[in-house]
């Protein structure tokens, strides 16, 4: 009969309109029908105004058709509306089944990672503004609510900020309380204050370098090495970005001269492969190096 063929078609509809995607295996297994039998309802769908999508094997129907954005401007949340939902029963007793199973159709319908990920960037974009705002007037800024993973703590923070990094994703500043430069992660900022106050620590503001061992620091020693083939093939396999910093000798050794912010990563290379690496400087370095046989020299007599 016409109703058991249209519940079908509404079947199959409500499974491309959720919040995954199905294989035409999958859409013909559930829904009992042939492979031929799905292609008629997807032609007919896209004949009826539904957008259908295909990416590689997998089906899905776009919730920005006609059909189904007039439906949601009567019944559906808001993104935001749907998202303060879902905290709210994260926050709540999961033990209940009714907030469970509320909880699974929220996940259902809406691509909370992808939403999460909007207010987010929409966040750090209006906060990125403020503090350029700033770096330019050269003002002071208050940073709300600052996430720190390494105090576990949420608290403000005092800053003069003064530099951009890692793409504009975080950001160099000198800290009023702590009288120290520090980097601050836009994402981890519940908001920012923009200050009449100008700075007043402009001296002590220091740039911070990341080496090719990923170690960063504020200042930056020289290192320079000549290195076998055994070693300078393990350099390139572990740092990809350390090629730049060879110069191939006539002796069929490598020249590696490159700035670290840390002894620590260069050092653990330089011991791992001792025997195919001649350190030519700095001093600083050659005495690091030392230090260390001679502790563990020291250990091995005990």
């Amino acid at each position: 009969m016409r109703h058991d063929h249209l519940k079908r078609e509404l079947d199959i509809l409500l499974m491309l309109s959720q919040n995954r995607s199905y294989t035409v295996e999958e859409i013909c297994e559930k829904a009992d029908i042939s492979r031929r039998n799905f292609y008629y309802f997807i032609d007919f769908f896209r004949l009826a105004g539904f957008k259908v999508e295909k990416h590689g094997r997998f089906y899905s129907i776009d919730r920005s058709s006609k059909f189904f954005t007039k439906l949601f401007d009567i019944i559906q949340f808001s993104e935001d509306e749907a998202l303060l939902m879902r905290q709210l029963i994260e926050n709540a007793d999961m033990s209940s089944s009714r907030l469970k199973s509320l909880h699974q159709k929220l996940d259902r319908f809406y691509d909370f990672k992808i939403l999460e990920d909007e207010v987010l960037q929409r966040k750090t974009t209006t906060i990125r503004a403020s503090i350029y705002q700033a770096i330019k007037m050269q003002r002071m800024i208050r940073i709300v609510g600052y996430s720190s993973p390494s105090s576990h703590s949420v608290t403000d923070r005092l800053v003069e900020p003064f530099l951009f990094m890692n793409n504009n994703r975080d950001v160099r500043c000198y800290e009023i309380a702590s009288g120290k430069n520090k980097t601050f992660r836009l994402s981890r900022m519940d908001d920012v204050e923009v200050l009449d106050d100008e700075w007043q620590h402009r001296e002590r503001h220091r740039q911070a370098y990341t080496d090719l061992f990923a170690f960063s620091g504020e200042e930056t020693m020289r290192v320079t090495l000549i290195m076998g083939q055994l070693s300078h093939n393990v350099m390139l396999e572990e740092y990809p970005e350390s090629a730049a910093s060879f110069v191939q000798q006539a002796d069929k050794r490598w020249l590696f001269k490159a700035d670290v912010c840390s002894y620590l990563g260069v050092g653990r290379f330089v011991l791992g492969l001792y025997d195919d690496i001649e350190i030519i400087g700095d001093d600083g370095f050659r005495e690091y190096i030392a230090g260390k046989i001679s502790r563990w020299h020291a250990t091995l007599k005990k």
